[in-house]
């Protein structure tokens, strides 16, 4: 091998690579070496391009597992991150959402709280304005007030159950709202199992709201100033006359088996039964009570047993809502018994609308043109 090849060789195993030097290195090569020498720097060419490919080849490689390896840890490290950011961000928008609901359920408990409040303040103030009234009747009749004792008072007693009472009425009409689309949709007997359990406690819950309200004023209670006029015209001892809605409401929940219709029928018979043993209890108490307050009985300014004797009567008066109320829940408890869920679920709904109409009636009769009493009174 000459000196021409050997530094060839040796500046290819130093890792030098010139173009420029090699090519000039190649002409003097060619030039100067005859056909021999010619075959040999070509093989040692060919052999150093194989070496020098073998190299390029390798460092390709290492430079491809370093990215790859690099490209790795970053995409894994990339993950850990992201995972985390979705987490933190999960974490935030379940937080918000918990903050949003509390806001929410704060807001729409103030917003109760105002109208109770505004309801009872119109409660109060409608009562101020009656107790005027009548205290503005008594002294132009010549009669002081101080002679009446109530005038001028309100009873919070009463007052919370008109309000308790209103917000009822406005429960039942969304009951019947959704009870009249469950039975329209044909729903399962569970799920309107599940609404009309839900209508017999809201009915419970306005025998007890009366029971409480009783003791704060039987009068009130058993006057029905509470309801619209048309419902007092059928009022009894405070409420419905069991007996008289079932005549009305059972041939709506046809069709009845003959076990159903002899059912439903012996318990329109007890209840009238029941209504007819209360009303004789409320006439003797009203006699006795009317005796006790007679002519000569009660002096004016004093108390004598008789007073006592009539303030035990009135007491009794309470008894006889709460008496009556329990035969009107016992009567919807018997009937739910006898009926399936699908009729109950019609029965309650048909009772809802008889009340709604009665409602609807009063209304209509108060908002009447003034003509079209006059020509009634004259007919």
């Amino acid at each position: 091998m000459d000196a021409t090849s050997s530094q060839f060789v040796s500046s290819r195993r130093m890792g030098v690579y010139d173009p420029i030097h090699q090519i000039s290195m190649w002409e003097e090569t060619f030039k100067s070496n005859d056909t021999n020498n010619l075959t040999v720097s070509t093989s040692i060419i060919g052999e150093v391009e194989m070496k020098l490919d073998n190299q390029v080849h390798v460092q390709s490689e290492d430079a491809s597992h370093g990215i790859f390896g690099t490209s790795v840890k970053y995409d894994q490290d990339a993950n850990r991150l992201t995972d985390k950011t979705q987490r933190r961000l999960a974490q935030n928008r379940e937080a918000a959402r918990k903050s949003r609901l509390r806001k929410k359920a704060y807001v729409q408990q103030l917003e109760s709280c105002r109208l109770k409040l505004v309801q009872l303040e119109q409660e109060v103030d409608h009562a101020k304005q009656q107790a005027t009234k009548l205290q503005g009747l008594y002294i132009g009749d010549g009669l002081g007030s101080n002679n009446l004792g109530f005038a001028g008072s309100v009873n919070s007693g009463i007052t919370l159950f008109k309000m308790e009472y209103g917000n009822w009425l406005e429960e039942q009409n969304r009951q019947i709202l959704e009870l009249r689309t469950a039975l329209s949709s044909h729903i399962g007997d569970i799920q309107l199992g599940t609404l009309v359990q839900g209508i017999m406690n809201h009915y419970t819950k306005l025998f007890s709201m009366k029971s409480a309200a009783a003791k704060a004023d039987v009068f009130y209670v058993m006057s029905g100033m509470w309801k619209t006029t048309a419902e007092r015209f059928f009022l009894w001892i405070g409420g419905f006359r069991p007996s008289e809605l079932l005549k009305v409401l059972v041939p709506l929940s046809e069709p009845l088996t003959e076990q159903q219709r002899f059912d439903a029928y012996g318990l329109e018979k007890s209840c009238q039964q029941a209504e007819d043993a209360l009303s004789q209890g409320m006439e003797k108490l009203q006699q006795m009570l009317a005796d006790s307050v007679g002519p000569g009985q009660l002096v004016e300014g004093t108390h004598i047993p008789q007073m006592d004797t009539a303030m035990e009567r009135l007491e009794a008066l309470v008894s006889f809502v709460n008496q009556a109320d329990h035969l009107r829940q016992e009567t919807l408890r018997q009937m739910y018994r006898i009926l399936t869920t699908r009729q109950t679920g019609r029965f309650l709904l048909d009772l809802g609308e008889y009340f709604q109409r009665l409602r609807a009636l009063s209304k209509l009769w108060a908002n009447r043109p003034q003509e079209l009493t006059k020509s009634v009174i004259k007919h």
